[in-house]
């Protein structure tokens, strides 16, 4: 057996950390002297340890980590892991979009003096929305759910031998915009007019293009509705994205083009 500190020195992990997996029932010693209160580790249990602390590395929490300990099917096991891999590979590929856009942001800060200079690179003009007719596809959403509800847009399309034009775009149903959960509704141009779910009808609307990744769209929208409440204009309808260039198009995320559609009326 083990005491704590010798635990601590086996696993390189604090005695303050061994007490909290205990009192969550992460780590349970395997024995509790009932006169000291001493905690006791069997030998087995530091395989248990390491394997926490790897768990943690890869990012799982220690509520995901209890569950994992329990999980019995290596396949599921197994799934996880590649789940979380996924994750990961995501968290990597946003902090070098992140990176780059702060690269060109300090670029942008020492070239003009002004820290907020980005937002001058947006020219809001108002002019008629296009006719698109669209096979599309309404649910709450996340927006990291974008590819799945493509994805089942597109197959839809496959089955039934629509013709896609190549646009996409996103409309927000909701008064606010929640990224976890919002009432969007994707669609994607087809060709074949009598087997639209939606036609989107021209309408008068403030545009502006982002080019960029999408993590930085909030700054174009931010400068959309400033300009319509500076220039006395008032939104008339649900707000959507048209996506001009993306990463389809083997673009990197600093050439992606969005154009962003606010309906308006005086």
């Amino acid at each position: 057996m083990l005491t704590i500190g010798q635990m601590s020195k086996a696993c390189s992990v604090t005695v303050k950390t061994l007490h909290h997996y205990d009192k969550i029932g992460l780590l349970k010693a395997s024995e509790v002297d009932e006169f000291t209160g001493y905690r006791y580790y069997s030998e087995d249990q530091i395989s248990t340890m390491l394997l926490i602390d790897r768990y943690k590395r890869y990012g799982f929490s220690l509520s995901d980590i209890q569950d994992l300990l329990k999980q019995t099917d290596p396949r599921e096991l197994r799934r996880q892991l590649k789940f979380q891999r996924i994750r990961l590979e995501r968290q990597r590929e946003y902090i070098s979009v992140t990176m780059g856009e702060i690269d060109r942001h300090m670029e942008e800060f020492e070239r003009t003096g002004d820290i907020m200079s980005y937002q001058n690179q947006y020219q809001v003009i108002v002019k008629e929305s296009e006719r698109l007719v669209l096979a599309t596809a309404r649910n709450t959403m996340s927006v990291d759910e974008f590819g799945h509800y493509y994805g089942g847009i597109y197959e839809r399309i496959a089955k039934t031998h629509l013709t896609p034009s190549g646009v996409t775009l996103a409309i927000y149903h909701d008064d606010e915009f929640d990224p976890a959960a919002s009432d969007i509704e994707l669609g994607v141009e087809i060709l074949e007019e009598d087997k639209a779910d939606r036609i989107l009808e021209p309408v008068q609307c403030a545009v502006t293009m982002h080019k960029g990744p999408y993590s930085s769209l909030p700054d174009a929208y931010g400068k959309v509705v400033a300009w319509m409440k500076a220039e006395g204009w008032q939104i008339a309808g649900c707000p959507f994205e048209i996506y001009r260039k993306t990463g389809f198009d083997k673009l990197p995320p600093e050439e992606w083009e969005t154009e962003i559609f606010f309906p308006v009326k005086r």
